[in-house]
C-alpha cells in the first residue's frame, strides 16, 4: 500500500484558537512559494499536463501536495478564479486519468486525498499524493517508464535517467531477485576468498554457538550453508554469490569487473582536534594494508565506533557486562548501513565519527517510508544473504526490530533520538546519531520512579494539571534543541500527525513559545521546532 508520509495542506489549514481561518493560512502559504512538498499549478487554461510530472515525482520520493488553481506571477502566487463548475470538472478529470494506465502507472490517492476548497470567489483542487511503496515504483506517466519517470528534490521535479529507473525496478523485484544473491562466474575459493576472514567469522560463530551443526563442516559446505556459494536449480548455474564475495573476498577480487568494480568502504574519524589542517584523525578504507571486505570493515569500524560510548559497570548473573544497549544500537546501525546498501547505485558506504555524532550513509533509496522505518515490525532488506550472515553471529534482526534497538540504545543514555534523511543525486540514506546531550526530565522519571515523591489525594486534586498542558511543557523541554514533528510525535508516543499539529504545535507557535527553524518555508521537509526561550518552560 502507498505510504502517506508528506504533510497535507489539510493539516496546515486546521483552525485553532491560535490560528487564522483557512483563507488566511492558504494565502500565507502561497505567499511563501513552493517547497519540496508543495506544488502550485495554474489551471486557467485547462487541466495542466505538468500535473502528472509532479504526481510521479511526489510518488517516487516522499509524497507531497499539488494545489490546482493557483498561478505564479513575478514570484508571487494568485488564485486563478476558477468556478465551482470548472473545479468539479477538473476533479473528475483527475480521477479519470489516475485510473487510466495509459496516463499514469498507478493510482495512489484515496477519495479523501483529493478535495475542493473555496477561497472567496475562487475554487481550488488540493491533491495529496502519497509516497508509493517500493513494490509500486517507479511511478511513471504514459506507458513507458524510461523518459517518463520523475522524482522530487529542493529544486522541483526532475526527470530520472535510465539507471535510476532500472534501480527502482530492481527494488520492486528484490524479494525474488535480491542483488546480493547474484551468482558470479569464474571466481575460485583459493584465489578469491580471504581465508583469514572466513576463519575469523567461523571462530566467532563457534564461540557464540559451540553446538551449532555448521561448526565442524568444511569451508565449502559452510559457504554453501550461509549462502556465500549457491546453485541455481533451474539452470544448474553455481558459484560464489555477490554476498559471499563482498563478505569474505579479497579486495582485488571484489573490485574485479565480474564482481563489484565500484565497491568502496570508507570510515572517517575526526575527534579531539581543533586543527583545521587535519581533515581526519583516523581513517579506514581500502589502502592495501588489509583485505577490505565487508567482514573486516565491520570488525574494524565497530571497534572504533564504540570508543565514543560510556561503559558503565553492569552485572548480570554475577558476570560483568561490558556492552550496553548503546553498543547494540551502534552495532545495529553499522550493520543496517551494510545490508541495506544498493550496490547498483552511485556511491559507497560511508561511516563518520566526530566528537558530536556518528553518521552512517549507504547508497540507494529507502525501501520504506521514514515512518515505517521507525515503527519497525516489517523486515525489508535489499541484501538478505548478507543479513543472514550477520544474523548467524547474533548481530542483526530480521523481525523489523533493529531500529528499536537503535532508538532504545540511545534513549538508555538520555541522548537525542537518531534521525534519518534521504539525499538525492547521488541517492543516500543518512542515519545520524548525536553523541551526548542532557537527559530530559521524562527519561529520568521513567528510569528512577522511586525518586518521585508520592502526593496525597488532596495534593493530586489541587495540583493535577491538564494533560495537554503537561504535554506542551514536555514539548518545550524536549525542543530546547530543534526537533522535527516526527521526533516530537515519537517523544510523546502519539501517532496522529494532524492532531499533534492541531492541538499542540500550531497553538504553541501562535502563542510564541515555540518557533520554526524555517519560518519562511513552513512546509519544508527539513522543518524543525525549537523552544523560543528557556524561561517559557514555566509559562506553558
Amino acid at each position: 500500500m502507498p505510504q502517506r508520509t508528506a504533510a497535507s495542506l489539510k493539516s496546515i489549514f486546521i483552525m485553532t484558537e491560535h490560528t487564522t481561518d483557512i483563507e488566511g493560512r492558504l494565502r500565507a502559504l502561497i505567499s511563501r512559494g513552493e517547497t519540496s512538498e508543495v506544488e502550485f499549478k495554474s489551471a486557467r487554461g485547462g487541466f495542466p499536463g505538468s500535473f502528472w510530472e509532479s504526481y510521479s515525482a511526489f510518488a517516487n520520493t516522499d509524497g507531497g501536495t499539488i494545489v490546482l488553481g493557483v498561478v505564479e506571477k513575478n514570484n508571487h502566487f494568485f488564485f486563478d478564479g476558477l468556478t465551482e463548475e470548472t473545479i468539479i470538472r477538473y476533479k473528475k478529470n483527475f480521477w479519470d486519468c489516475a485510473h487510466n494506465r495509459g496516463k499514469v502507472s498507478v493510482c495512489l490517492p484515496r477519495e479523501s486525498d483529493v478535495r475542493i476548497e473555496q477561497i472567496e470567489e475562487s475554487y481550488i483542487l488540493i491533491c495529496d499524493i502519497p509516497r508509493a511503496s517500493y513494490e509500486l515504483r517507479p511511478v511513471y506517466i504514459t506507458t513507458n517508464p524510461f523518459g517518463n519517470t520523475y522524482r522530487r528534490n529542493h529544486e522541483g521535479d526532475y526527470l530520472c535517467n535510465d539507471a535510476e529507473v532500472r534501480r527502482m525496478f530492481a527494488d520492486a523485484d528484490h524479494d525474488r531477485h535480491p542483488q546480493d544473491g547474484r551468482i558470479l562466474v569464474g571466481f575460485e575459493f583459493e584465489r578469491d576468498i580471504d581465508k583469514e576472514s572466513l576463519q575469523q567469522y567461523r571462530q566467532t560463530l563457534a564461540s557464540l554457538q559451540p553446538t551449532h551443526p555448521w561448526v565442524g563442516i568444511s569451508d565449502m559446505d559452510f559457504l554453501r550453508k550461509t549462502g556465500a556459494y549457491a546453485t541455481e536449480y533451474e539452470t544448474g548455474k553455481e558459484g560464489f554469490t555477490l554476498a559471499g564475495l563482498l563478505m569474505f573476498g579479497k579486495y582485488d577480487s571484489i573490485i574485479n569487473r565480474s564482481g563489484d568494480p565500484m565497491y568502496f568502504v570508507d570510515y572517517r574519524e575526526r575527534v579531539a582536534t581543533d586543527n583545521p589542517d587535519i581533515r581526519w584523525t583516523h581513517r579506514i578504507y581500502p589502502d592495501g594494508l588489509w583485505e577490505a571486505n565487508l567482514y573486516q570493515f565491520y570488525v574494524r569500524v565497530y571497534n572504533r565506533l564504540i570508543q565514543s560510548l560510556p561503559r558503565p559497570f553492569m552485572m548480570k548473573d554475577g558476570v560483568r557486562q561490558e556492552e550496553t544497549p548503546a553498543h547494540d544500537a551502534v552495532r545495529e546501525a553499522l550493520i543496517n548501513c551494510i545490508v541495506h546498501q544498493d550496490v547498483n547505485a552511485q556511491g559507497h558506504i560511508i561511516v563518520e565519527r566526530t566528537d558530536d555524532s556518528l553518521v552512517f550513509m549507504n547508497q540507494g533509496m529507502m525501501l520504506v517510508s521514514k515512518q515505517q522505518y521507525f515503527e519497525g515490525g516489517r523486515s525489508i532488506c535489499r541484501n538478505p544473504t548478507l543479513q543472514k550472515m550477520f544474523m548467524l553471529l547474533g548481530r542483526a534482526e530480521k523481525a523489523g526490530s533493529g531500529v528499536d534497538k537503535i532508538v532504545n540504545g540511545w534513549q538508555s543514555l538520555g541522548w537525542p533520538l537518531p534521525t534519518v534523511t534521504e539525499e538525492t543525486r547521488p541517492d543516500y540514506v543518512v542515519l545520524t546519531m548525536q553523541l551526548g546531550g542532557k537527559t530530559d526530565k521524562k527519561t529520568t522519571q521513567e528510569n528512577n520512579p522511586r525518586k518521585q515523591p508520592k502526593k496525597t489525594t488532596q495534593e493530586n486534586n489541587l495540583r493535577k494539571p491538564n494533560k495537554q498542558d503537561l504535554r506542551k511543557e514536555e514539548i518545550l523541554k524536549f525542543c530546547i534543541e530543534p526537533k522535527s514533528l516526527f521526533d516530537i510525535m515519537q517523544y510523546l508516543n502519539l501517532k496522529a500527525r494532524k492532531n499533534v499539529m492541531n492541538v499542540y504545535i500550531n497553538p504553541m507557535l501562535g502563542a510564541g513559545v515555540l518557533k520554526m527553524t524555517e519560518p519562511e518555508n513552513p512546509t519544508s521537509r527539513n522543518q524543525m521546532y525549537v523552544t523560543a526561550k528557556a524561561e517559557t518552560h514555566d509559562e506553558a
